[in-house]
This record gives structure tokens, C-alpha cells and sequence, in this order.
């Protein structure tokens, strides 16, 4: 953490029509050890019932609810207009179907940097777990634990040796795993004034990859990332993804590719319009 500075630390949340998800994760919000100064949730067209959810939960948490029409899969635009309604010094953004452990919060403010970003990831649950789970698994923190899971039928794997809570394995494994550390729209955070510096996410761009775009640009910037995979948890909900094409897909790799060679650090279709 940046030393003798006091900074804000704010949540985005992006969804779409999946109020029972996005529930499961409000319940992991109300439980955090720091609590966020602010949550955005960047809402890409939902129906009522998630306005009314979110209405719900905006008496206990300090919500902000940014909504636009539905037009298909705009996350990358909806992000922009939740980063502009932001007013938190440090932005940590993820997603309607990722839960986080009572520390995530705590674990991105305390390895905030300038200068650099951090990339974390996810546990995946399979969907029978990710249904049954209630308010009582996640508050008591039950979720979380492997003996729990295992219980629930989880099948066991090497995966699994990321819920282990241990300060000296969990550094020792982020520091040895060969993932690279890249803007994972899943579990990421970072300076808003590096996020308004790169002009937000490609509004080009829609599913696949317009999030490791993002990171590129910052890298091109000049800002480094840093792994916390094994540190910041949070349990990834089962989903289908039907707004996933093989047209958006070559798209964005294109569009990455020009990234990468270009150099460019502003998208000229991000928060500002050139």
C-alpha cells in the first residue's frame, strides 16, 4: 500500500440480467474486513428485477446503480459510464458472478501500488455449488473452505490450493505460477487516474479479451502489474455465455494485435469520443 497515504477504494461491478447471482455476490460485500467506499454497479440493460435488487441492497451497502438501455453485449460501454460515476481513488473491478472472500477487499488496498496494477482470478464453481450456496455459507465464510466444498461434492484438483489461507504459500505460489499478470475484468484493480489516463475500456471491442486490452494499453503506459491470483479470492458462479461469437472473438484479437504493435495508450472510442 502506498505509505503515509490515505486513499479511497471503490468496487465496479459489471451484470446483466442475473439478479440470484449478483445477490450471492452483495452478500460477499456486506462481509468484507475493509469495507469499499463506494460500489458501482455497471449494469448493461437488466430488467426490473435487478434494479429492484440492487434498490434492496443500496440501503446497506453504498451502491451507485449506472444502467443503460439493452443493445447486446456493451460491457466495455457501460464500464466507461460506471468508471465516470466512480469518485474512489482506487478502482477494484469484477463481476455479477464473482463472490469475494471477506479479505479481497483488504488484499487490494493493501498491495495498491503506484505505478502498477494487480491481477487476481477466481475459484470456479461448478453449478450445482453455485445454486445451492445460501447468505449463511458465504457470511460464515463456509464457501471458502476446501473441507466445506469437498463436502458439497467438489472435486479435488490442483485448483483448489488457491483457497488455502497461508500469507507465506499464497506469496510463494504468486510469485512461481506461470500465469502472467494481466487485466483479468474478473478480478483487477487499479488507480482511477491510470484508468482515465488510457480513456477507460474500447467501446470497439465487445466480448473477448476487451478487458487484457485495457491492460495492454496500461502496460504501454508504462504501468506494471502485479499477481495476487492466490491472494484476492473470489468464487466464480457457473454460467452459459451466448453473447460469446466467433465474429467478436477474431474482432477483439485483431484489435489487441494493433494494441501490442501500436503502442497506443488512449482508445480514441473510450470514456472521451476523438
Amino acid at each position: 500500500m502506498e505509505m503515509g497515504k490515505v486513499f479511497t477504494i471503490g468496487v465496479i461491478i459489471s451484470t446483466y440480467n442475473s439478479p440470484k447471482w449478483l445477490e450471492k455476490v452483495l452478500w460477499g460485500y456486506q462481509n468484507q474486513d475493509v469495507a469499499p467506499d463506494e460500489i458501482v454497479i455497471a449494469d448493461d440493460g437488466s430488467r426490473d428485477d435487478t434494479r429492484e435488487l440492487i434498490e434492496r441492497y443500496a440501503k446497506v451497502l453504498p451502491i451507485k446503480h449506472v444502467w443503460h438501455e439493452d443493445r447486446g453485449f456493451q460491457k466495455s460501454q457501460i464500464l466507461n459510464k460506471a468508471i465516470v460515476a466512480s469518485s474512489a481513488d482506487y478502482l477494484i473491478f469484477t463481476d455479477q458472478d464473482c463472490i469475494p472472500r471477506k479479505d479481497f477487499v483488504a488484499v487490494h488496498k493493501e498491495r495498491a501500488e503506484k505505478g502498477y496494477f494487480l491481477s487476481g482470478g477466481y475459484f470456479k464453481l461448478p453449478m450445482d455449488i453455485s445454486l445451492a450456496l445460501s447468505q449463511e455459507d458465504v457470511l460464515s465464510g463456509k464457501a471458502f473452505e476446501i473441507s466445506w466444498l469437498k463436502k458439497q461434492g467438489l472435486k479435488m484438483n490442483f485448483k483448489v490450493s488457491k483457497l488455502v489461507k497461508s500469507k507465506w504459500f499464497t506469496n510463494g505460489m504468486n510469485f512461481v505460477t506461470p500465469r502472467k499478470a494481466t487485466w483479468n475484468g474478473c478480478n483487477a484493480s487499479g488507480w482511477r487516474e491510470d484508468v482515465l489516463n488510457v480513456n477507460g475500456f474500447n467501446e470497439d471491442m465487445q466480448y473477448g479479451g476487451q478487458d487484457r486490452e485495457f491492460g495492454e494499453r496500461m502496460f504501454n503506459m508504462g504501468i506494471k502489474s502485479k499477481q495476487i491470483v492466490y491472494s484476492a479470492i473470489c468464487l466464480h458462479l457457473d454460467h452459459k455465455r451466448p453473447y460469446k461469437t466467433k465474429e467478436s472473438i477474431a474482432k477483439n484479437v485483431a484489435i489487441r494485435k494493433n494494441t501490442r504493435k501500436s503502442g497506443i495508450v488512449k482508445t480514441p472510442n473510450g470514456i472521451e469520443k476523438e
